[in-house]
């Protein structure tokens, strides 16, 4: 029995030696946000932004950062061209990507109109607006974002606040040196020095979000204290797609429209370039990447695997036969046309987003949040068919992936919740016909 208790002492005392020796878990985080581009940017230059999401410090104002309360998320800081004359504007984390306050208000299904409708009462709600004010809210509507979390320590945060916040705040983007993704740098340069570079042969010398990314990760295989994690913050469903993510050279490498004319000329030049390319260039940053899921029930684990192959195929084919079989039903009504047609968005009575239209000449109110999708008096069918659209557009093959288990789990339950709504309207007919 002694020498048990000499044994658990010697124990004891081994395992106290070796946590007081290892470094200390880091909670906060900053958080560089690589955003795919769309648009104009995705058809031509293809570079897409850069933005830096910090979980510790938030936005007393856009332009005026303090540490976080308690259940605050943090918010994200950006430099743009021509909002409100500033160098850079901080929005709280949900309204940034989604353009509303509360997770559980997001749209299940982007429509246009309703995308400008919440951007426009934001931006009014923080002052903001004009130009390219658009961009503070709703990113995630118009594209895929890749983050790239890494760890920060309270005084280091509290430092950044204290510069950001004395620093003249003037605008001084330049496109060529003083752009987003160098604004990102200054960022995670300050907590990690030297962490992000520029490419003099990638990217001419200029600084670009996808190298940003690139060469943090590069960086944080060779420091371990910086505890990178990568995720997938995947595009809301309904409009379209945004286009990979290039660096400067990439682009003319893989754009047909500007390799081709080059190639005429500059043969050996061009053969050279794609070498070096297809050799080293390449990053993927999707790679081992999780997928951001905001309705998380905890929102401390809100970093999910994404689905297998396996059971991507086995959810989507399930989906297909669920939206074949409702498309053979000619007493449904198409969301879709109604939407498009007579479709104006507004809030309800408790804040929350939907579409007021008409539907065989009667007024419909179409939830369409996870809030409100069966509060209002939109038929169930219709949200059946909304949530079945999302998941068809969620498991399509693509790269990289867009959804999670648990956000399948999620939408598959608010279609079982539309068709026993469904069933429960039905029942009082039934009940009433075999009276008769």
């Amino acid at each position: 029995m002694r020498g048990l208790t000499k044994h658990c002492k010697l124990f004891a005392f081994c395992l106290a030696a070796i946590l007081a020796g290892t470094p200390p878990q880091l909670r906060a985080q900053a958080t560089l946000l690589l955003e795919e581009p769309y648009s104009y940017d995705g058809t031509f230059a293809g570079t897409g932004h850069s933005a830096v999401y910090l979980s510790r410090i938030c936005a007393e104002t856009p332009t005026l950062l303090r540490r976080c309360q308690p259940g605050e998320q943090g918010a994200v800081v950006s430099r743009y061209h021509g909002v409100n004359g500033r160098d850079w504007i901080a929005v709280p984390l949900i309204p940034y990507l989604y353009a509303v306050n509360n997770p559980q208000d997001i749209p299940l299904y982007a429509d246009p109109r309703l995308i400008a409708f919440l951007r426009t009462e934001y931006l009014r709600s923080i002052d903001i607006g004009g130009g390219a004010s658009y961009q503070l809210a709703g990113s995630a509507y118009d594209r895929t974002t890749y983050g790239f979390r890494i760890a920060t320590r309270p005084e280091q945060d509290d430092a950044l606040i204290r510069l950001l916040n004395s620093a003249p705040n003037s605008e001084s983007y330049k496109l060529l040196s003083r752009n987003c993704a160098d604004f990102a740098k200054q960022i995670i340069n300050f907590y990690y020095p030297h962490a992000i570079h520029r490419s003099i042969i990638g990217d001419l010398g200029i600084t670009t979000p996808k190298q940003a990314a690139k060469s943090l990760a590069h960086f944080s295989k060779h420091h371990p204290e910086v505890q990178l994690t990568t995720f997938i913050i995947p595009q809301v469903p309904g409009l379209k797609r945004s286009k990979p993510v290039h660096g400067v050279i990439e682009s003319l490498v893989l754009a047909k429209k500007y390799v081709t004319p080059v190639l005429l000329f500059h043969p050996v030049v061009v053969g050279t370039v794609e070498a070096a390319y297809w050799a080293g260039w390449r990053f993927n940053p999707a790679k081992g990447a999780l997928i951001f899921d905001p309705n998380s029930p905890d929102p401390t684990h809100n970093l999910q695997p994404p689905l297998t192959n396996a059971e991507r195929r086995s959810y989507e084919s399930i989906v297909l036969r669920a939206t074949r079989a409702n498309s053979e039903s000619h007493d449904r009504p198409d969301w879709r046309r109604s939407v498009e047609s007579t479709g104006v968005p507004e809030f309800d009575a408790a804040g929350k987003p939907f579409i007021k239209m008409q539907i065989g000449g009667e007024p419909v109110q179409l939830g369409i949040c996870r809030s409100n999708t069966l509060r209002l008096s939109a038929p169930p069918e219709l949200i059946e068919d909304l949530v079945l659209a999302r998941m068809q557009q969620e498991l399509k093959p693509a790269k990289p992936a867009r959804t999670s288990l648990l956000q399948v789990n999620s939408d598959w339950k608010l279609i079982e919740a539309a068709r026993e709504a469904r069933e429960a309207a039905l029942l009082p007919s039934a009940a009433s016909s075999s009276l008769k």
